[in-house]
């Protein structure tokens, strides 16, 4: 089979197309035959590593933690799918060697998800980690079930920083889906546009706008429910933007890794700050996740592609250092590569 390997973290150059052994189920595990592979900031992240030429957790490592495809075999012990079954997969290099950027790949039953009928291989490719930490960011407030579905969060006032990225989308579309009021900041009239095909109520440019000031335009109650992404950008607007009891989710640090917050503003309004790394959440929290992800799949409620404000970008596999590279960049949207 055709793979992307590597063996020391650096730039793409250490990336290169192989020929392998196709791969033999364990027990327990299932084997993908993968459509498309899905690139996040995380799998570029892991190939760096903190230094050039530094040896990989494994002797050989394929990159990419997101996929779709077909399962074409399945190990003893296997209950919940069979062969000729379309699946998504999920976190396939997470404390593994064998990511989505190949022609096969076995990894536990858990992490190969049914794909309905309807849905692409592209949505597939792209659920995973974005919709994964969407989906815990949306889901960590006080008093809430820890579950997504129609009606789980009506009445409630979401604000996405970055609405058009890939999990700001994924934010986007699943808090509409539970019923949320979305609204969401972008930094260019093309993002907005994005954000709105995406469903949000809102879009604020906050580079010619005052963002305290629109979002009380749009509700006076203010934000419920913050999905963050640069706190320390945005932390001095949070006494001005946030309800009583509201919950700053924070999934990534873009900006700073330090930032200062007014305690008594804070402790005014019980402010509860929530950290979240989506490959840490716990087993619980994550079959969660993935159930109700699927649950929006099926009412098709969650898509991709630019009439749904996450536009694709194709890599062929031989050219997985240029996706990579688009990724690092910040392409606008979901960079994906086709397998076969």
């Amino acid at each position: 089979m055709k793979s992307i390997i590597y063996s020391k973290t650096g730039g793409t150059e250490v990336l290169s197309l192989a020929e392998r052994p196709t791969p033999e189920c364990g027990v327990g595990e299932v084997r993908v035959r993968m459509q498309v592979s899905g690139v996040n900031p995380t799998d570029w992240k892991s190939r760096r590593g903190s230094a050039s030429g530094e040896p990989t957790a494994f002797s050989i490592m394929v990159p990419n933690q997101d996929g779709s495809g077909i399962i074409d075999a399945v190990g003893i012990g296997v209950q919940g799918l069979r062969i000729g079954q379309r699946v998504w997969i999920w976190e396939a290099a997470y404390h593994r060697a064998e990511g989505s950027a190949q022609e096969f790949v076995v990894l536990p039953e858990r992490q190969a998800v049914p794909l309905p009928d309807h849905a692409s291989f592209d949505l597939g490719a792209s659920l995973g980690i974005p919709a994964l930490t969407a989906h815990r960011c949306l889901t960590v407030a006080q008093g809430r079930s820890g579950r997504l579905q129609p009606r789980a969060l009506d009445g409630v006032n979401v604000l996405v920083i970055g609405g058009a990225g890939a999990v700001g989308n994924a934010a986007i579309q699943l808090a509409k889906w539970s019923g949320a009021r979305v609204v969401t900041t972008v930094s260019s009239s093309l993002k907005a546009e994005l954000a709105r095909s995406a469903g949000a109520d809102c879009v604020i440019n906050y580079q010619t706008e005052d963002v305290p000031a629109a979002i009380r335009r749009f509700d006076e109650h203010g934000i419920d429910l913050l999905v963050e992404v640069a706190p320390a950008h945005n932390c001095d607007t949070y006494p001005a933007i946030l309800a009583p009891d509201a919950t700053v989710s924070i999934y990534a640090f873009g900006g700073g890794e330090y930032f200062n917050l007014p305690i008594q503003s804070h402790f005014d309004t019980n402010t509860r700050f929530q950290f979240v790394l989506v490959y840490t959440v716990n087993r619980e929290a994550k079959d969660a996740a993935v159930a109700d992800i699927s649950a929006a799949v099926a009412d098709r409620a969650f898509n991709v592609g630019k009439e749904h404000g996450l536009p694709l970008h194709r890599f062929p596999l031989e050219q997985t250092a240029d996706a990579h590279v688009a990724v690092e960049s910040g392409a606008v949207g979901k960079v994906l590569i086709d397998v076969l």
